[in-house]
């Protein structure tokens, strides 16, 4: 048992700062009151205890070639099965792709983050690498699986089943990469799959215009719109939405992950951050692809704030944003607490910068200025 005293927690889910303790027993918080003050007493001084960060969207494999292939187009990068990441990954020795990896967990451990949502190339091989990788690190990989079965415009629809059925066997979900890649029958078949087994159904959608474009042309409805009447349940991106899409987004039981670096990398727009928190939509923020950014929640949320602000000329609410790498994961049942009396203890306790404790973490914070990670397994 163990309490932090005399500092800021960002309490809730709506983070409402309070000037408290906490007290943790036993992996969960069981105290949160400016008397709480039980078994070992660790002086905050002032600092801002914040929820753990969740990383929405990675693609941890492509750790192996961190920024090779900069300023090339969005497909020649990532495109499967030919992009400069899958060509890599399929050359690249299992142990390479381990050891990478490794390091990049213990790189998002170190600045904050105790879970992270994995798109994982590779099938079902590509899974168990990742669960190698982790299985020493204090860390919470979702894992959501793919396998080049789901590719091409006149998939094996049984063999497609089949490798579903096996990857959620071991995975948290299936996820494969977009629209351009799969027919609407092998999406149908995914989200049918997941749901029986209670396991997440994720697509990127409307990551570039291109794609948008190509969608209407030869479907006539947006990514966004399959997305949704295909009922996956993550819709990831959503840069470029046309028509309708967010009212679609709105009113579905999709949640959706924004990465707005690695869409600034790739050149292909801002998402829509704004419209999105004016709607009533609940991001949640993801770095993407290893190869492009560090797996840097600060980073994010800090380019976050000021390309909003400049691309629309609005301002964004720090707290929102914060709440996007953070708390809004918990309403999604990512199995992530947040700073409440009963909760699982994660969070983060970080040096104060400055009376908006919001903008302290966001604009200000490094990783160097995390004091504690207190984590279920890293106590």
């Amino acid at each position: 048992m163990f309490t932090f005293t005399d500092g800021i927690i960002l309490r809730g889910l709506n983070l409402e700062p309070v000037k408290a303790n906490v007290t943790v027993d036993d992996g969960i918080i069981t105290d949160i009151s400016k008397d709480a003050k039980e078994g070992k007493l660790i002086d905050a001084d002032g600092a801002i205890i914040v929820p753990s960060f969740f990383n929405g969207h990675t693609h941890i494999g492509d750790s192996i070639i961190k920024d090779e292939g900069y300023g090339l187009s969005l497909g020649e990068m990532v495109k499967p099965p030919n992009g400069i990441k899958h060509r890599a990954l399929a050359s690249a020795e299992d142990s390479d792709i381990i050891e990478s990896m490794k390091s990049s967990m213990l790189d998002m451990l170190e600045s904050g983050i105790t879970h992270f949502i994995d798109y994982r190339e590779g099938g079902i091989k590509g899974v168990k690498l990742l669960k190698e990788a982790s299985a020493d690190i204090p860390i919470k990989p979702i894992i959501l699986g793919r396998d080049d079965s789901f590719y091409g415009d006149n998939p094996d629809l049984a063999k497609v089943k089949s490798q579903i059925r096996k990857l959620l066997k071991i995975a948290d979900g299936i996820a494969p990469s977009g629209f351009g890649e799969i027919t609407d029958e092998v999406a149908n078949l995914i989200v049918e799959e997941c749901n029986k087994a209670d396991k997440i159904s994720s697509i990127h959608v409307a990551e570039s215009e291109s794609t948008q474009i190509e969608s209407l042309e030869r479907f006539g409805k947006t990514e966004i719109e399959r997305g949704v009447q295909s009922n996956f349940n993550q819709l990831v991106h959503c840069t470029n939405p046309k028509n309708n899409d967010l009212e679609l987004i709105k009113n579905s039981n999709a949640n959706v992950v924004v990465c707005p670096r690695a869409n600034a990398t790739l050149n292909v727009g801002i998402p829509h951050v704004n419209e999105m928190l004016a709607s009533g939509i609940k991001p949640i923020l993801g770095t993407d692809n290893l190869m492009l950014n560090s797996p840097d929640m600060f980073r994010e949320l800090e380019f976050t704030l000021k390309i909003m602000s400049v691309n629309y000329k609005s301002y964004l609410n720090p707290c929102e944003l914060l709440k996007m790498a953070t708390t809004n994961a918990c309403l999604f049942d990512f199995d992530k607490s947040f700073i409440e009396i009963g909760q699982v203890a994660e969070f983060n306790v970080i040096k104060h910068f400055s009376k908006n404790p919001y903008l302290s973490i966001i604009n200000r914070s490094q990783t160097k200025n995390i004091l504690y990670t207190i984590n279920k397994n890293i106590q």
